[in-house]
């Protein structure tokens, strides 16, 4: 954990949008403390970053994601299915009635993406892109939509196609709007910075293929066949898994001092050994809920309790729930975060509820 904390840079003071390694591989930008928090929390002044210099994608796992506006072409790359058998499992149920028509998924996948394209030569919502799909796609990719009582495109075809089609997400739209990306053009290749098995490895490590194609929702077949072959072996809860060669001397001295109040779908969250990111049943539980997820606290590279946030006007209260009595020193260094929580979102902090344990 300790590793995963400097690699990923919680435990640093300052920084940029160039040297922040989370978005080599995508930053989730889900709920009000999403993207940009996780920036802030690893030390990048989000209110002087301009906003041009982001860019906001639907990618892995159909989520939105932040990345360098400059590395768009090769995140493009690096996000693609590896291949058709891939694409079939990342779309879910919307393989099924492709693959009785006789459709590939990947040829699925660039139609859709080049009638999206077609649609949105200016800013549009997402309502009226799956509206005008929806009237000109066949059959095998739609549904009916019961809560809507009406006929979509599948979900997540549609969502892997939007950047096949060269589209971004305006931030701050709810419902999003979709926009054409200027001059965009996909790389012929990733590269090593932001293959997708490579960043897991190297802000996620040590970690199984399972683990990989979990996060990626892809088959453990695929990954292993794109697996890095400077990796080493090393033993973690009595599993084999692997490290990128070059990592073993970071694993092997990592030592992670930081407080931060985690976002729910922060990167450190994410890891899918969510045995060894949270040992005990309950706390994990309690961390990732069906539905409703809290925030993760981070105290001395370990998470240590969940917290959730209470607004009333112009206030904020942070709730804590620590999983063991909170020493007074880690009590300061949450309410500071917490401060900083507070700042980020432009209101005064009303105070810290901890709860007793």
């Amino acid at each position: 954990m300790a590793f995963r904390v400097q690699a990923q840079q919680l435990d640093r003071a300052e920084g940029t949008l160039d040297d922040t390694a989370v978005l080599d591989i995508g930053v989730q930008d889900t709920g009000p403390d999403g993207g940009r928090w996780a920036l802030a929390v690893r030390g990048v002044d989000v209110a002087a970053s301009s906003v041009q210099d982001l860019i906001l994608l639907w990618t892995v796992r159909g989520a939105p994601h932040l990345y360098r506006r400059t590395d768009v072409g090769k995140v493009a790359a690096a996000v693609e299915p590896f291949s058709d058998a891939d694409a079939g499992k990342r779309i879910y149920d919307a393989a099924r009635p492709l693959k009785a028509a006789g459709i590939a998924n990947l040829a699925a996948l660039d139609e859709v993406a080049a009638q999206m394209r077609a649609i949105v030569t200016t800013p549009t919502v997402k309502g009226e892109v799956s509206g005008r799909l929806a009237a000109v796609m066949p059959e095998p990719y739609l549904r009916f939509c019961r809560p809507c009582d009406a006929t979509h495109l599948y979900e997540m075809p549609f969502r892997l196609a939007a950047v096949r089609a060269g589209l971004e997400l305006r931030p701050g739209t709810s419902p999003p709007v979709l926009q054409r990306i200027p001059r965009f053009r996909k790389a012929a290749a990733s590269g090593e910075r932001f293959d997708v098995v490579r960043a897991y490895l190297r802000l996620l490590g040590p970690a199984t293929p399972k683990h990989v194609a979990e996060y990626l929702d892809a088959p453990v077949k695929e990954v292993k066949a794109h697996w890095p072959e400077d990796v080493i072996e090393v033993t973690v809860d009595g599993e084999t898994r692997s490290l990128l060669a070059a990592d073993e001397p970071a694993l092997r001295s990592a030592d992670a001092s930081a407080t931060r109040l985690l976002g729910p779908f922060d990167l450190l969250l994410q890891a899918r050994d969510r045995a060894t990111v949270v040992p005990s049943p309950a706390h994990a539980k309690e961390l990732w809920p069906v539905l409703g997820r809290p925030g993760g606290v981070l105290v001395d590279g370990r998470l240590v309790g969940t917290w959730r946030p209470r607004t009333s006007g112009r206030k904020l209260t942070v709730a804590v729930q620590p999983w063991q009595s909170l020493p007074v020193r880690a009590r300061a260094t949450v309410t500071e975060q917490a401060e900083r929580l507070a700042a980020y979102r432009g209101v005064a902090l009303a105070g810290v509820d901890v709860a007793d344990v």
